[in-house]
């Protein structure tokens, strides 16, 4: 959403459902504390990661920016989640 946004590609994406579950959420926290040669990150320092490899006014670095707190929050609900399954 937030890319497709910044690349004028929301009218294109709007013919979609929004997602907003427990697997989206899953999904974004996979992305976002996982590397791009797969090393484990955490939330911060995976942004960082993003944010450094492209070029500030570039679409990603736009998108992630301002997806900042809604993928943080996603990955905050899946540590709970995962926090409080019965082993």
């Amino acid at each position: 959403m937030y890319e497709a946004e910044q690349r004028g590609l929301s009218t294109e994406l709007a013919v979609y459902e929004r997602e907003d579950s427990p697997v989206l959420d899953a999904l974004i926290f996979a992305d976002m504390t996982t590397g791009p040669a797969g090393q484990s990150f955490d939330f911060d320092t995976r942004i960082d990661e993003i944010l450094v490899r492209y070029e500030p006014g570039s679409e990603v670095h736009n998108a992630i920016s301002k997806a900042r707190p809604y993928l943080q929050g996603a990955v905050e609900r899946t540590r709970d989640r995962m926090a409080h399954q019965p082993m």
